[in-house]
């Protein structure tokens, strides 16, 4: 009984080790794959998704993605936000909106007072109390870094001026 119980605790171990040499090994996700391994950015990525912008943010970039999580857009009402998913080109509109071209980390992020998205207008920059606004959008986490850009996390989803 205790030789069966060493070597079932020596077969999680070396299953352990042989999981962490290869989680070591393996190079980052891009933003999509990123983003749906995170698990909080299940609307984002069904809106890219239905935008059909999956292959562009899988593509070489760099992109930097001020990204909205799940609560973020939970604070749009339901019927609004089936509305812009419904909705390609407004839906395609607000998500480039959401984009910088360029790998921007938070350290030159906090040196900005603006950045031109690939959506074409301009993202309002603002460090208040040591926190980065993005449009009023507190960014609530930062520098989650891709093999094709990095990621900013945004509390409310940002839109863009008609």
């Amino acid at each position: 009984m205790k030789l069966s119980h060493l070597v079932a605790c020596s077969l999680f171990a070396g299953s352990l080790l042989f999981t962490a040499q290869a989680h070591n090994h393996k190079a980052k996700a891009d933003i999509v794959d990123t983003a749906v391994a995170a698990g909080s950015f299940t609307t984002l990525v069904t809106a890219v998704q239905a935008a059909e912008l999956v292959d562009t943010l899988k593509g070489k970039g760099p992109f930097t993605v001020f990204a909205p999580n799940d609560d973020a857009f939970a604070k749009i009402p339901a019927a609004d936000l089936n509305a812009l998913v419904a909705d390609k080109a407004a839906l395609t509109n607000v998500l480039t909106y959401h984009v910088v071209a360029g790998k921007v980390m938070a350290a030159d992020v906090v040196n900005l007072t603006s950045a031109k998205t690939v959506q074409g207008q301009d993202l309002n920059i603002e460090v208040k109390d040591g926190n980065v606004f993005v449009n009023g959008a507190k960014v609530i986490a930062t520098d989650i870094e891709t093999s094709n850009g990095v990621i900013h996390v945004l509390d409310t989803v940002v839109l863009p001026s008609n």
